[in-house]
């Protein structure tokens, strides 16, 4: 058994977080990571990581791609951060990420979570070409004038919603192509620094994905979710969760709810009480750790996502060692 040596809070990245090359480094070492990597082809049917390692970068781009290879590799870096000593003591996730969290807190079985986004990505690509809808990433404007625009447009026809609330500052906004542009144009009337149309398949987040979300949960049905080790806080209402039920419905209402990243960053910063000392970002890219330092100077945010990382953080974690957060397991 692995002695734990710290526990440390985790954040996990969502799609567009997926770069040619991705996890090849910790394919090439041995121990849990390397092993994981090796089955997810068996658990998924075809040769995901080949394209993780080798490309082509547009067909890596594919949502039923993308979103597999983004929870592979954060799960074998939670794997040897674990065989490392390091372990979560909280967890959360951006959009899929959540999926990826619930792997490291134990809730899912790693090939369960690598089989339920594969199929959450396959069912997000379908619905966007039944029913065609966009996003548009919002700057410079907060996220309750940015939900009182995208209402007043939706009453004139058309749907547009909040779709991530990221940041204090940054948002994005889902819905049908036509109403995103009109609220597009509406944000930048009323102050909006910019209003930058994403490259999507879909309306993500926004209730044009309600027969993908109703497929999803009875996808959902055939899995067993577990309660969590730790808790988890939770996209659809930044709760900190543990129960198996709980996290099962937040699976599930996850496609037409909004992404509520700046409130699950309040809840893991400590809030009104202590924040951590460290927040590790775990998986590819660094995109959770750029939005978060500005806003959270006084915790250091790490992303780990290679073997270079792995040893950075062991070396932060020794000299830095988070008060009660080190226990034998």
């Amino acid at each position: 058994m692995t002695n734990i040596l710290h526990r440390v809070p985790m954040i996990f990245p969502g799609q567009a977080s997926q770069s040619v090359g991705m996890a090849k480094d910790l394919a090439d070492t041995s121990g849990p990571a390397s092993h994981f990597l090796s089955e997810v082809n068996a658990a998924l049917g075809d040769d995901l990581t080949g394209i993780m390692f080798e490309g082509p970068g547009e067909v890596l781009t594919e949502t039923r791609n993308a979103q597999p290879a983004i929870l592979a590799h954060s799960v074998a870096v939670s794997l040897a951060l674990r065989e490392l000593g390091v372990a979560p003591s909280l967890v959360a996730g951006h959009s899929l990420g959540e999926f990826s969290a619930a792997v490291a807190s134990g809730a899912l079985a790693p090939a369960d979570g690598l089989r339920l986004v594969r199929k959450r990505g396959d069912l997000m690509f379908a619905a966007g070409q039944e029913i065609p809808g966009t996003m548009a990433a919002v700057l410079g404007m907060g996220g309750d004038q940015v939900r009182d625009i995208c209402s007043q447009v939706s009453k004139q026809g058309g749907v547009v919603v909040l779709a991530n609330h990221n940041s204090d500052t940054q948002i994005a906004i889902s819905g049908e192509v036509e109403a995103v542009e009109a609220a597009g144009i509406a944000l930048k009337e009323a102050g909006a620094r910019k209003v930058i149309p994403l490259n999507v398949s879909g309306a993500f987040h926004s209730p044009l994905l309600e027969g993908a979300a109703a497929q999803f949960r009875d996808f959902l049905a055939g899995f067993e979710i577990s309660d969590s080790s730790v808790p988890l806080v939770n996209n659809v209402d930044a709760r900190a969760v543990t129960d198996a039920a709980d996290l099962s419905e937040g699976f599930a209402r996850q496609l037409t709810s909004p992404v509520l990243w700046h409130d699950i960053m309040e809840t893991i910063s400590g809030g009104d009480g202590s924040p951590p000392r460290v927040v590790l970002e775990v998986g590819p890219g660094r995109v959770l750790t750029n939005l978060a330092r500005r806003a959270y100077p006084g915790i250091k945010f790490l992303p780990v996502g290679t073997s270079a990382d792995l040893e950075q953080v062991l070396d932060f974690l020794a000299e830095n060692n988070p008060a009660g957060e080190q226990n034998a397991e």
